[in-house]
């Protein structure tokens, strides 16, 4: 039939950015961005280009294993595979009970549209507390402790109307990564340069002068893991000189005066030394930032693992809120989001604060006093309620694109609890470092090859965006989606699941179509994933933009008089807290700094030839003059020593790392990783990290950026 040409979109991170395939003989050809899209315009990232090789790799997996009596992994008929591991929960599950269970989503499962919903459906289905999601291992605070602050029911201002910005550790060029009201991840390097030629002035705050610090108008070179002092500097420049939006903050907000009190006791010159940075930049930024009129203070992963990261989410938080960097009555609401149910209100006023940890009747876990944030457990106590035995203990692990060997802290203790298990069911097309320990590796569809809709993307786009896209090519072997592994396992184990919409039906051989799963999990949406479908169609594959759907902002509600609280959450007294303590001192002469990697997406990309020749291992890049100090040179490995492991890395010189530290990727490479093979897998930080030391309190994050350690030469 020759090569036909589809419009899709990528789904190897959370981008989603539009494309054209080439299929030929039911294969992915060739991948290219689609010029004719209107928010992407041809932008593709090298990631997404490798979508044919992640497709046709000889080493992709195209059957599903199980392992053998004798340890050995044998090729395995899916419908098998899957009997098998649902007579295995059975038997765990009446021996153990149901918390024995854990359901485990990583980065990669959320590039499926229906993954995430399915195996949180089948753990609730099953009655178990554990599941837990990759959301508490880089992001946790951002997600889930600012809520009890209020929320603004018309969003933050939109980046693309914003006339200042302040990013904080987020490097969107890079890791295509940004919280609502910073850089949507499509195209984002020519989204900013766009947006400051029409006289967007934008900050950035980070220890590395990362490729969004080139286009910043300043650059503050903070010191990792002193965050908090920078904000709660700039926050006592802008609250003395009367920078905030009085009006605001009589009519919405409690707990300015415990807030002021906060900062008062960091002034710049305080709070300049204490981040290290210059205090007159420090109070420059400060007054930049309150001189716009929108645009949003956002962070991104690397405040958060520097330790800090509640406290950190917080002052950004108030940033925001003194400065009224909301969107408006009569407005278009930011961030329309097509898919996403139940829809919220959409008027000019502040939502009751919502708690998503330590409400009643919320799970609890036994370690470290560590509860439910949301609808998940933290990761950080996946491994002790493996190894632990008592009521409670995690028996079998289903992991679903996520690789626990690499992306948890505590690397060679994660490994003992992943061998610990009686179960341990890995759901990757590939044989990544989690899958070799696996008892039972499920092989699923690969992107191209499957149905999906753009609801992982949505939360970025300023405009009602929707994409539902058709399986394009044919699925080698035997594999299936996710969302089907998961109705076969329920259906195994007699067990119903419901969606927002309702029960999934159970009856029949075969799960019910995408589409019909699609429009159960959205109940409630703007537009249903089948219209979509239809519309979408209609164009030719392309988007379907609803911008006569698009909220507006509606006045408030007289009847609704909730306000944000400042002072919740006794987070001022933590700022206090902070203050009363000495900045780290360990023993360690250098700060290790977690970064994103361009040919990774967290622990994903590995596998792929072409990515792997352009990063073939994990540089620690550290200032020219340490080298010069410690006779090294680019090239030389170089052991660096934590608290609590040691890890080997090939040392870089680059000017733009400050001095004391050392900058590496996370999520990369596995626990086999040693000095007799760096150059080739890199070594993986994780295992200088410790999930029973150095956590945030209320998520549990471990500390895995400004990780003190020491280095010493290791050539032999």
């Amino acid at each position: 039939m020759g090569i036909q040409t589809h419009k899709t979109f990528c789904r190897f991170c959370h981008a989603n950015c539009a494309m054209l395939v080439d299929i030929e003989d039911g294969k992915v050809a060739a991948v290219r961005g689609d010029p004719d899209d209107p928010e992407y315009g041809g932008y593709t990232c090298m990631k997404g280009r490798e979508l044919p090789d992640s497709h046709n790799a000889e080493h992709r997996l195209h059957h599903s294993l199980v392992r053998g009596s004798d340890g050995q992994f044998k090729e395995t008929p899916m419908e098998q595979a899957l009997a098998h591991v649902s007579s295995e929960l059975r038997r765990i599950i009446d021996k153990y009970g149901p918390d024995s269970v854990a359901v485990f989503m990583g980065s990669g499962g959320y590039q499926n549209s229906a993954a995430w919903v399915a195996s949180y459906s089948f753990a609730q289905a099953i009655g178990t507390k554990h599941f837990f999601t990759s959301v508490t291992l880089d992001q946790p605070a951002k997600v889930f402790t600012t809520a009890r602050y209020g929320k603004w029911e018309g969003g933050v201002n939109n980046f693309s109307d914003a006339d200042v910005a302040l990013f904080i550790g987020n490097n969107p060029i890079v890791s295509h990564y940004s919280p609502v009201g910073g850089v949507p991840p499509f195209s984002p390097s020519k989204r900013i340069r766009e947006r400051k030629k029409e006289g967007l002035k934008l900050i950035v705050a980070d220890p590395r002068l990362a490729e969004v610090g080139l286009l910043a108008d300043i650059y503050l070179p903070v010191k990792p893991g002193e965050d908090p002092a920078l904000l709660a500097g700039m926050l006592n420049v802008i609250i003395n000189e009367g920078l905030y939006d009085r009006n605001f903050v009589a009519a919405h907000v409690d707990g300015f005066e415990e807030l002021s009190a906060a900062v008062a006791k960091f002034p710049p010159e305080v709070a300049a030394e204490r981040a290290g940075v210059d205090k007159d930049e420090l109070v420059r930024a400060a007054r930049m930032f309150a001189s716009g009129s929108k645009g949003c203070a956002v962070t991104g992963t690397g405040p958060e693992m520097a330790g800090n990261g509640t406290l950190t989410e917080y002052l950004a938080t108030c940033m925001n809120t003194i400065c009224a960097r909301f969107i408006q009555e009569g407005e278009k609401a930011s961030a329309p989001r097509v898919f996403t149910s139940p829809r919220a209100p959409t008027r000019a006023q502040v939502a009751a604060p919502v708690e998503l940890f330590g409400a009643p009747g919320m799970a609890k876990s036994r370690f470290r006093g560590l509860g439910q944030l949301g609808l998940e457990m933290p990761c950080n106590v996946m491994a002790d309620e493996i190894l632990t035995p008592g009521e409670g203990q995690i028996r079998a692990l289903i992991s679903v694109g996520g690789n626990p060997e690499v992306g948890f802290p505590n690397q060679l203790k994660m490994r003992r609890a992943l061998d610990d298990l009686e179960l341990f069911v890995q759901v990757d097309p590939w044989m990544s470092a989690s899958a070799k320990r696996a008892d039972v590796v499920l092989a699923p569809k690969q992107c191209l090859e499957r149905e999906d809709i753009t609801n992982l993307s949505e939360w970025w786009h300023e405009r009602a965006y929707a994409r539902y896209t058709e399986a394009l090519a044919k699925a080698p072997g035997d594999v299936i989606d996710e969302y089907e592994m998961f109705w076969h396992l329920a259906k195994n184990l007699g067990l119903q699941i419901t969606l927002a919409g309702g029960p999934l039906p159970m009856d029949g051989d075969s799960p019910p179509p995408k589409e019909v799963f699609l429009d159960l999990m959205t109940a409630g949406c703007l537009v249903p994933p089948s219209q979509v479908r239809k519309d979408a169609a209609k164009a030719g594959g392309a988007a379907v933009i609803y911008d006569e759907l698009h909220p507006l902002v509606e006045a408030g509600d007289p009847a609704e008089q909730n306000r944000f609280n400042l002072a919740a959450g006794a987070m001022p007294r933590e700022l206090e807290k902070y203050g009363a303590d000495a900045a780290r001192r360990a023993g360690f002469d250098f700060r290790l700094i977690s970064r994103r990697s361009k040919a990774r997406f967290n622990s994903i990309g590995q596998p792929l030839k072409n990515l792997g020749r352009k990063v073939t291992t994990n540089p620690a890049y550290m200032h020219p003059d340490h080298l010069a100090e410690r006779g090294l040179k680019d090239g030389d490995i170089i052991e660096i020593t934590s608290a609590h492991a040691s890890i080997h890395g090939v040392v870089k010189g680059s000017d733009r790392v400050r001095r004391g530290l050392i900058s590496m990727a996370h999520a990369f490479g596995d626990s086999e990783a040693g000095k007799h093979n760096v150059r080739e897998v890199g070594g993986s930080t994780n295992r200088l990290t410790s999930d029973e030391v150095d956590f945030d309190p209320i998520t549990g994050q471990a500390l895995q950026s400004a990780i003190p350690v020491k280095i010493s030469a290791a050539n032999s």
